[in-house]
């Protein structure tokens, strides 16, 4: 359970990075763009992670239902989820998108207590309401959250930022179903981001967006390898700890990339950020939500 949550913890600091140089990234790319890089990243990442854990050998262990859970928790989390924490950043930022998102935590501990039988204490149930009342309480007009080079889009914020939770919310219950099965949480990674890459490739094939994924602007090129790396990375620790700890422990630590993505958004993007006095006071009741759901 320990190795679980200090997994659970480097994940959340590897997230955290990657949103912030996602975001520097979106400023001159675009979403498809990243997606294009970040996605495909994830394969040798975690080709690499499972043949060094020996795991890569026994993907066959895998039974059929296990492996389609697998593959929709990758298409789910690295493509939908993805795609729409990329746009919420696009249009209101790291710090704003983090945490509107935290509404994820919430739709995993539901699921988890509905379809993997887990239950919630006291505790648990007042952080989640302590996450509601962050979620709402960043609503404000643009101009009062925006800088002097930046206004963030509130109406696509919400909207990207709710789909996103609902994606990665979900994903996390199909992951740990599938590794209660068989405990090779690497091997797993390696077929939900091979299913992931293969819709992408899918989408952008009927699309037609092959020649605008293809003009990667100079300067967005490195923050997008960057996040690819980081968030590759992230997902490895992610995948360990779900397999060592259940989704009430997991998800609810991982809240606290909120913390690292204030932390590198402001070294990385400090005007492109909005932060003021009632973001604050919203990440630290989300963090604290977050808390009480761990501690619970």
């Amino acid at each position: 359970m320990i190795w679980g949550a200090g997994l659970a913890l480097a994940s959340a600091a590897t997230f955290g990075f990657n949103n912030a140089a996602l975001r520097r990234g979106v400023l001159q790319g675009s979403v498809l763009q990243a997606l294009a890089i970040t996605v495909p990243m994830g394969i040798p990442l975690f080709l690499a992670a499972a043949w060094a854990r020996g795991e890569l050998l026994a993907l066959p262990r895998f039974s059929p239902p296990a492996a389609l859970a697998l593959a929709a928790a990758g298409i789910l989390h690295f493509g939908i989820g993805r795609y729409a924490n990329y746009r919420a950043v696009a249009a209101v930022g790291s710090n704003l998108s983090g945490t509107l998102s935290e509404f994820s935590v919430v739709v995993s501990l539901v699921l988890a207590v509905g379809l993997l039988k887990e239950r919630l204490s006291a505790l648990q149930i007042l952080g989640i309401i302590m996450i509601f009342l962050a979620f709402f309480g960043v609503r404000d007009d643009a101009e009062n959250l925006g800088t002097k080079v930046f206004r963030p889009d509130m109406g696509k914020g919400y909207l990207y930022s709710v789909l996103a939770a609902v994606a990665y919310g979900t994903s996390p219950v199909l992951v740990r179903a599938s590794l209660s099965e068989v405990n090779l949480p690497l091997a797993g990674g390696l077929i939900s981001y091979i299913a992931a890459s293969l819709a992408f490739g899918a989408f952008a094939l009927a699309s037609g967006s092959l020649g605008h994924i293809r003009a990667v602007p100079r300067p967005a090129l490195p923050w997008f390898l960057l996040s690819g790396v980081s968030v590759g990375t992230s997902q490895v620790f992610r995948y360990l700890a779900l397999s060592l700890a259940p989704v009430t422990i997991v998800s609810p630590i991982q809240r606290l990339s909120l913390l690292f993505r204030v932390l590198f958004s402001t070294l990385i993007n400090p005007q492109y950020e909005a932060l003021n006095r009632r973001i604050l006071l919203a990440i630290f009741v989300a963090l604290l939500g977050g808390v009480a759901v761990a501690l619970g």
